[in-house]
């Protein structure tokens, strides 16, 4: 927790965020990251967003700036429920009976299983040639991207993947535009590749969701809080087409974040058993927020849309996740003995079982 300070004020404890990509699930993010700016005992040094999480973290660095925490609370709010009245006058939406019944899942919907097939067939290039995206006219409409690029209070580091040799690249806080926010966001089959300085790129989500390696050499805490709203486990075998397509995009989405994990259990076994010399690497810390009982219901296929009635419901799932850690004090990750001098297998949070995780990388392309 938080320590007071020789005069007695609150000395707030620094920790980096990283938030992966999951469509409409990121207004689960914007619960977590409102009751952590509610809360005021934390400072936030940097921000690794891919997809939905990135939109988050430069709506959160825009408001920031602007206002400190209230203004970054404010700012989600608005972003979220501009959204959400976006949402109305598409013609994805949920039936009447889902609606009635409480199913947040689009399995029904007429309008999203038409769209479902002439994906499966036909290219963003071809159903879409004028590359209309109403979330880019959103996005511009709500963020001063000029005011995230002048954001020194706050890192800014968005995954995309270069469509060309498949590696991750890393945007930073001076570089943020429309283009690299909706460039972390592009799924290939509903948006056309976006192009930032003649090359195009897709999701970042394929290649780092989110990327925790550019924390290491350019933040001080070694403390990282990963919100997870990807399902890393499933109790159940998917027996439809749906559900096998559903469940293949989860295990894609999570196989970068996964990779890291086990990079760091590895380099941490040979610096034990004495056969890499550490020098005097920085080795952020981790807890983990994952929402994978509320999201157990939700099919990856509502990551198309929030709807206004999603958008209020989602977000109170993750300010209840985070209060939850905050009042238990498990926000804090315990590495070893706490040393700098070694890079530690991390220890993680996960509905109940603690499980070693790693990560590793450095650089700005991968």
């Amino acid at each position: 927790m938080a320590k007071k300070s020789a005069n007695g004020a609150l000395k707030q404890r620094k920790i980096n965020l990283a938030l992966q990509g999951g469509g409409a699930h990121g207004a689960f993010t914007w619960g977590v990251l409102d009751k952590l700016l509610e809360d005021g005992r934390f400072e936030i040094e940097g921000i690794s967003g891919t997809s939905a999480g990135a939109m988050n973290a430069v709506v959160l660095a825009d408001g920031f700036h602007k206002a400190g925490a209230d203004g970054a609370r404010e700012k989600l709010h608005d972003f979220w429920h501009a959204i959400g009245r976006n949402w109305r006058f598409s013609p994805i939406q949920r039936t009447a009976w889902d609606v009635f019944m409480g199913n947040w899942s689009l399995d029904s919907s007429p309008g999203f299983r038409l769209f479902d097939v002439i994906s499966r067939f036909s290219s963003p290039y071809d159903f879409n040639p004028l590359n209309i995206n109403p979330l880019l006219d959103v996005l511009k409409e709500e963020v001063s991207f000029a005011r995230v690029r002048d954001c020194t209070e706050i890192k800014i580091f968005l995954a995309a993947t270069n469509v060309w040799n498949g590696k991750v690249r890393i945007f930073e806080t001076q570089e943020m535009t429309p283009d690299v926010v909706m460039a972390s966001a592009c799924l290939p089959h509903l948006f056309q590749a976006v192009e930032i300085d003649g090359i195009p790129y897709w999701d970042g989500g394929y290649m780092g969701n989110p990327a925790l390696f550019p924390f290491y050499s350019a933040t001080q805490s070694e403390d990282i809080l990963l919100v997870q709203i990807n399902p890393v486990e499933r109790a159940e075998t998917p027996r439809s087409a749906r559900e096998i397509l559903s469940r293949l995009d989860e295990i894609t989405f999570n196989a970068s974040l996964l990779r890291e994990f086990r990079a760091i259990e590895f380099v941490t076994r040979l610096i034990d058993e004495g056969k890499l010399d550490n020098g005097d690497p920085h080795a952020p810390g981790g807890r983990r927020r994952s929402p994978d009982a509320a999201f157990s219901v939700l099919e990856v296929q509502y990551r198309v849309g929030v709807s206004a009635a999603f958008a209020r419901y989602r977000p109170g799932g993750g300010g209840r996740l985070a209060g939850d850690g905050i009042r238990q004090g498990r926000h804090r990750a315990r590495y070893g003995a706490g040393r700098r001098d070694r890079l530690p297998a991390r220890r993680t949070r996960h509905e109940g079982r603690a499980e070693t995780a790693s990560a590793a990388g450095a650089g700005k392309t991968a």
